[in-house]
């Protein structure tokens, strides 16, 4: 597993591209209401991070291998959706939680985060589901520091998840980022402690869990891209990109409209 250690300099270019990833969720929360389109979103983020910020969205045209290039700027998740939800013309609606990705690109380097959304008034239990999904993820950052294990990171999430009643999505992941977009070492979000890849400082990559109400469970739908939970239960997702420090762990796509930091 070639996993690439930033130096100084390259750094510094993804504490740029990171805060920039962060202040457009900022931008884009007081838009996210009844009434307001997928589309919308995706456009007012779009227009935001080119000609304000300057940067480049990068899941447009993003086309790993085996997909059809992703169309649009951002990914929204909405209820169900577990990730990639591909942005369109439905209405968000009174009760929805929402998910907006996003991932910027500044000077060759990439920042990558996400956050949920209410619209409206959420029901106790999608609240709930959000707030665990949230915590589960300072869980897993938490665990970073040099000789940790990514298993530590996973078993971190995963126990808390578990023991709230939900259950962590298996198939998709965290990821080291820099360059590129999806980089060495894939970060799960379940796994036993001591296990798996010694962290170092330099390393950088993301940590996103991905938790669902009912079971793990989950299905791609035709557009090759949005992916839902089998059960229809609701799915929320977090996430920041994180980097291991000589002494423990920075977050570099926290802003100033980012929710609490838990204690």
């Amino acid at each position: 597993m070639a996993v690439s250690i930033k130096n100084s300099e390259e750094i510094a270019k993804m504490h740029v591209a990171g805060r920039l990833a962060g202040e457009v969720l900022d931008y884009i929360a007081p838009f996210v209401k009844v009434g307001i389109t997928t589309n919308e979103l995706d456009q007012l983020c779009h227009d935001y991070m080119v000609n304000v910020q300057g940067c480049i969205p990068a899941p447009l045209n993003y086309a790993p291998s085996g997909h059809n290039p992703y169309p649009k700027s951002i990914c929204t998740s909405i209820n169900h959706q577990v990730c990639h939800g591909v942005p369109g013309d439905k209405k968000l609606k009174h009760g929805d939680i929402v998910n907006l990705d996003i991932t910027t690109i500044k000077d060759g380097f990439h920042g990558d985060t996400s956050r949920m959304y209410y619209v409206g008034e959420p029901s106790i239990q999608a609240r709930r589901l959000c707030e665990t999904a949230y915590l589960s993820m300072w869980r897993g950052i938490r665990a970073v520091k040099p000789g940790a294990t990514l298993g530590d990171i996973g078993h971190a999430i995963q126990s808390y998840v578990e023991g709230m009643g939900y259950s962590v999505v298996r198939e998709f992941c965290g990821h080291g980022i820099g360059r590129r977009f999806h980089e060495e070492p894939q970060v799960l979000h379940y796994g036993k402690p001591g296990t798996g890849l010694r962290l170092e400082p330099g390393m950088i990559f993301t940590i996103e869990p991905m938790v669902n109400a009912g079971k793990a469970g989950i299905k791609q739908l035709g557009d090759g891209w949005t992916v839902v939970t089998r059960d229809h239960s609701l799915s929320a997702q977090w996430e920041h990109t994180i980097l291991v420090t000589e002494t423990g762990f920075e977050v570099m796509t926290l802003s100033a409209g980012a929710p609490a930091i838990p204690d």
